[in-house]
């Protein structure tokens, strides 16, 4: 990155059971992406067809979410969370890395934060 005088930087890269994971100090334009693939062919011995998708590393938290399920006396549980948020168009094409986490917002509170 030092003779393609860039500003981005790798700070680790990491093997991954389907690749190279690479975290880098912002997002890689066309051109810097060109230069880690040459890099990768060359250190890591791939082939010629890989593969560069840049990601964002995305947190979302919602408030306000009833804690107790109205169906039952039993609170929330990830898996009906994971299952409202895969069916809403508002997440199409959103992976989820792992199941949401859900926490009560006080011990006197109805509501949660996931």
């Amino acid at each position: 990155m030092v003779e393609a005088r860039s500003k981005l930087r790798v700070e680790s890269v990491h093997k991954t059971w389907d690749g190279v994971s690479m975290s880098t100090n912002s997002v890689a334009s066309a051109a810097e992406l060109e230069v880690i693939k040459q890099w990768l062919k060359k250190t890591a011995g791939l082939g010629e067809s890989i593969e560069v998708e840049p990601h964002l590393p995305l947190f979302l938290k919602i408030l306000g979410v009833l804690y107790w399920d109205s169906k039952s006396s039993l609170s929330i549980t990830p898996a009906q969370v994971e299952v409202a948020l895969l069916n809403s168009s508002l997440f199409e094409g959103i992976t989820l890395a792992s199941m949401p986490r859900i926490m009560k917002v006080s011990p006197s509170s109805d509501m949660s934060a996931i």
